[in-house]
């Protein structure tokens, strides 16, 4: 996905957590089965809330999906959606004062997947699954599945996309083919200098670097935003304090070098949007890519763009858990709620028809699975969020093979050294907390060279260590060391 919250950038570092109310296990209503309705044979009204700016045409979208599902497995759906901003918390209230629904999108940036898990929102599917979702399990890649687990069981069902992150440099292609600049060498965050003096001299009104780029460093965290977790490359799974790092220290005194010679903006650090997007006048920024990436950021902002790996495709455990949709614990129709989801994820009708709307009024047909879609028809969802994308219909400057070259990226992939491990905070939330505010505090101002690290970054970690962080890093490697003895 392209910024985590929005396909096209993979990660928009959102962090939203959230508490939640308790649940059942995994048992099913003795009145449901598989194909049946309620007991005397009405359909079933399943409420369904996902994420996103909602649409004026939903109503006929969902009116087309219930006619279509109701034949299929005698249900219909009614779908709520809530904004990006505000998805989390009302979720949160939604879920602890117990109104009914029976599906929801959850990830890891958004009503937090797995503290929803452990408090018992989200019902466990593993027979759900086995049952009802056999299409499901055939579909999505078997990593979705196994490293979006939690204490050993699936709570929701992963989107299949693309299942890796890779961090790129993308670059504004005006600028490189202007001055000349050669990408060819251009990896590292220390690369970029002679790239970004280049367009200082030359463009003394634009900032190279327009915004923040969550500059990458070489460790898998094991609560994502929060500065511990081991080395990518670790032999000893050895958690540690990413602050304390040569390779943190080495990051932000690049970054205040480069802030210092004027390549990002005063007010990076509290800067907010990414305007830079419109305007045109920047030079890099950091994105994740997928196949394809360069064309669709390029028919966006309507110029050309180009970019550049940091690091090979890995997968991690946010990446894995980074689109899902669960059955609400309090669900009263949960074997129906997966017979849905097994549809939407193995029906190509179904998946097109919540995705791009009407055909005649928010796209036409161009040729047997390729579509253009109508401007400012009233509806636009964001694809990730909503099933297996690799059944979408392609539009008409995407390559025949786009799917397929999705399932080679999947393959070319390797596996973070944390995926599959959870860590349970519950003996030190309190600290979890603390740290996580002093990780706020300081992390935006080191990253985008605000502040001088020699001075900053040593009161960081005092705070860090007064918050509590060798304790939380304590208890995590405890339980990092207990699920590496039962692998």
């Amino acid at each position: 996905m392209f910024k985590r919250k929005r396909l096209a950038a993979g990660l928009a570092s959102v962090l939203m957590l959230s508490a939640l109310a308790t649940g059942c296990s995994g048992g099913s209503p003795a009145q449901e089965g598989a194909g049946a309705g309620k007991a005397d044979g009405q359909p079933v009204e399943l409420i369904w809330y996902t994420i996103g700016g909602p649409q004026k045409d939903a109503d006929k979208v969902m009116e087309a999906v219930s006619k279509y599902t109701k034949e299929k497995i005698n249900a219909t759906v009614k779908m709520k959606m809530i904004d990006w901003g505000d998805y989390s918390q009302k979720m949160q209230v939604i879920s602890v004062s117990g109104e009914p629904y029976d599906i929801a999108f959850t990830s890891s940036w958004a009503f937090d997947y797995v503290q929803n898990a452990r408090k018992g929102a989200f019902y466990e599917m593993d027979g759900l699954l086995d049952k009802y979702g056999q299409d499901i399990k055939k579909a999505v890649h078997p990593s979705f599945l196994e490293g979006s687990k939690v204490n050993g069981h699936n709570y929701g069902v992963p989107t299949n996309k693309e299942l890796p992150a890779q961090a790129v440099w993308r670059f504004n292609k005006q600028y490189i083919d202007k001055y000349k600049m050669d990408l060819s060498n251009v990896s590292s965050l220390e690369s970029l200098e002679p790239l970004l003096k280049t367009m200082k001299e030359n463009e003394p009104g634009v900032y190279p670097i327009p915004s923040n780029v969550d500059p990458f460093v070489p460790f898998d965290s094991v609560v994502q935003g929060i500065p511990f977790g081991v080395r990518l490359d670790t032999q000893d799974y050895k958690i540690v304090n990413i602050f304390e790092t040569p390779e943190y220290r080495q990051m932000s005194e690049t970054m205040r070098k480069y802030y210092k010679a004027g390549y990002l903006p005063p007010d990076v650090a509290t800067k907010t949007g990414n305007d830079h997007e419109k305007t045109g006048k920047w030079l890099v920024d950091k994105a994740h890519t997928v196949p394809f990436a360069d064309n669709l950021w390029s028919e966006g902002f309507k110029y050309e763009i180009v970019s550049k790996p940091i690091h090979e495709p890995i997968v991690f455990n946010w990446s894995v858990t980074g689109s899902m949709m669960a059955i609400s614990a309090n669900s009263k129709h949960p074997e129906k709620a997966m017979e849905f989801l097994n549809l939407l994820n193995s029906d190509a009708y179904l998946r097109n028809l919540v995705n791009y709307g009407l055909e005649g009024t928010h796209y036409k047909k161009v040729s047997e699975g390729v579509i253009e879609l109508t401007p400012d028809s009233g509806y636009s969802m964001p694809s990730f969020t909503l099933g297996n994308m690799f059944l979408l219909n392609r539009f008409p400057k995407d390559p025949a093979d786009k799917w397929e070259q999705y399932d080679k990226f999947n393959k070319s992939a390797k596996n973070a050294p944390l995926l599959g491990f959870q860590f349970d905070s519950s003996k030190v939330e309190n600290e979890l907390a603390a740290v996580k505010s002093v990780s706020e505090e300081f992390k935006k101002a080191l990253e985008t060279g605000s502040v001088e690290p020699s001075e900053v970054l040593p009161k960081a970690i005092d705070k860090l260590k007064a918050a509590g962080i060798n304790k939380v890093m304590d208890e995590a490697q405890k339980q990092l060391d207990a699920w590496r003895a039962k692998k």
